[in-house]
């Protein structure tokens, strides 16, 4: 791989003094960084891999108060999700929708019982509510899902949450730190931190991949935003330090659309393990999930358990008409979600709170921990104030709540090229020149000229980056995407310099990794 280019770059970062080092560049890392370049701080964004590689770019795309926590009785944590969601959806109209929901009832007393509590959902989201629920009688629930169990069948009640493309909303707020003035380098490891004479936290030591040499750089303030991996950094800082982070893994099946035949999504209620399931449309395919196992070992790539996929096909497969099996499995991915537990007491996780923890140790470490999507924006606002109050940085307002990101547009045009929001335009000309159009493959949506802007545009170094997340092929179709991947790795070493060695290298690596999102029979 060639990494002179980024190398370069960081060597040049070292030569400036940073007022905020933010080290993950996921949902959290990104969202600080946005907030901070945009009270006017000079932030660098640094991530180990790329963008999102992590839990942020596998999620059940969804932005939502959280109808379980309401059901635990977190009615805080719930509101503020909610208000959340709605800012998203103002702020990033592009790659966000208002997404229908049906939670199929058995029972007269499950009519009741999610009837009333969906009220108060809608009762605590306010102005920002995106639409009424309310029950709808057996026949017309068989309209909306036309596949679902009808044996008993009461009826269904219907309630609308946030539904978005996460890497997608992810890189958008990478581009909106640059926009801002910040900077951010993906496959920049910190492998330590720079204290004074008075032990103080006052810059990083980092290496980008593939190279021998670290390089210093300097800062203010460093937050320690790594998800799962947040206690590395803690020992880093003070190895002694307790466990914080209790990781818990989620899994999500991908199908045909054909298991769904809705746009509306199921949401259901009652599982084995005591977790919703949901199965939501998206991008023509169907998305089914999740689990929640307590892990031990923590990775980039983490790997689905066979009893995860086993237990989503099973109490899928209790509700709908058409079973789905393994065989139709067109990805299965799992993602680490960083639940902020008690160090002392690390329970399980299904009663760890989703809210999020800020700490600040002795020597100025600063670390967010816990959270979920929804809530970035708030992560991130809290974090920067808990740095100011703590005399960390000089007090500024935070203009986030009402800050489009990077592509904003509302207009929503019927082709699926909106995602790319005001940058859409763009690849649509490039589509009118000869060849630029060509579909990468016949079960993916994917084109030449989107790949070329990609590669333009959005910071990719690898073929993985492209794949899994610029674009959306791999948790479309994993089988597919290893089959366009050859055609995808000319265009970006067509694009980025890159001989072939690289593009042999590269395509044996995706290949490889899509092995991990394959379902075995």
């Amino acid at each position: 791989m060639n990494q002179r280019p980024l190398l370069k770059t960081l060597h040049q970062f070292g030569s400036i003094d940073w007022d905020v080092i933010v080290i993950g560049g996921g949902a959290t890392g990104a969202g600080i960084a946005f907030d901070a370049t945009a009270r006017g701080f000079k932030t660098l964004l640094l991530e180990q891999a790329d963008f999102g590689t992590g839990t942020s770019s596998r999620s059940t795309k969804l932005l939502h108060g959280g109808v379980r926590y309401l059901a635990q009785g977190d009615i805080v944590l719930v509101m503020e999700a909610l208000q959340e969601r709605g800012m998203i959806l103002k702020n990033a109209p592009h790659l966000t929708s208002n997404q229908e929901f049906v939670i199929p009832v058995y029972t007269w007393w499950d009519v009741i019982k999610y009837t009333v509590g969906l009220k108060f959902y809608d009762l605590l989201a306010g102005r920002l509510s995106l639409g009424r629920s309310r029950f709808i009688k057996k026949h017309t629930t068989l309209l909306r899902l036309p596949l679902i169990r009808r044996e008993n069948l009461k009826g269904g009640v219907i309630y609308h949450d946030g539904q978005f493309d996460d890497s997608r909303l992810l890189i958008s707020l990478v581009r909106s730190v640059l926009d801002k003035g910040g900077s951010a380098l993906n496959y920049c490891r910190v492998t330590g931190l720079v204290k004074n004479k008075e032990e103080k936290i006052c810059g990083v030591k980092a290496t980008a991949d593939g190279g021998n040499s670290e390089t210093e750089l300097k800062s203010r303030v460093v937050v320690n935003a790594t998800g799962v991996f947040a206690d590395d950094l803690l020992k880093m800082d003070r190895p002694l330090t307790k466990r914080t982070i209790r990781p818990s893994q989620g899994v999500h099946l991908v199908f045909n659309s054909t298991f769904l035949q809705s746009n509306s999504a199921i949401m259901i209620p009652k599982t084995d393990d005591g977790r919703v399931l949901f199965a939501i449309p998206w991008y023509g395919k169907v998305v089914a999930g999740t689990t929640d196992t307590p892990v031990d070992s923590i990775s980039l790539e983490p790997r689905a358990l066979q009893q995860e996929i086993d237990f989503i096909l099973h109490t899928a497969g209790n509700y709908l008409t058409n079973k789905p099996t393994r065989n139709d499995v067109l990805c299965v991915y799992a993602g680490l979600r960083p639940l902020a537990a008690n160090p002392d007491d690390p329970s399980n996780t299904r009663e760890i709170s989703r809210r999020h923890k800020i700490t600040i140790s002795p020597a100025g470490l600063v670390t967010t921990e816990g959270g979920k999507w929804t809530t970035y924006r708030r992560m991130a606002e809290d974090t920067l104030d808990k740095v100011m109050r703590a005399g960390l940085l000089e007090k500024k307002a935070c203009p986030t709540r009402h800050l489009t990101v990077n592509g904003y547009s509302s207009d929503k045009p019927a082709d699926r090229l909106h995602i790319y929001g005001s940058h859409a335009p763009v690849i649509r000309a490039m589509m009118e020149e000869p060849g630029q159009a060509k579909q990468l493959h016949p079960g993916l949506p994917y084109t030449v000229a989107e790949i070329r802007w990609i590669c333009q545009n959005e910071m990719v170094i690898r073929l993985e980056d492209v794949l899994a997340r610029r674009t959306r092929a791999l948790f479309l179709d994993a089988r597919a995407s290893s089959k366009m991947a050859p055609e995808v790795a000319d265009i970006m070493a067509e694009e980025l310099g890159l001989d072939d060695a690289w593009k042999v290298a590269e395509i044996d690596s995706y290949i490889k990794l899509t092995e991990n999102y394959i379902c075995n029979l």
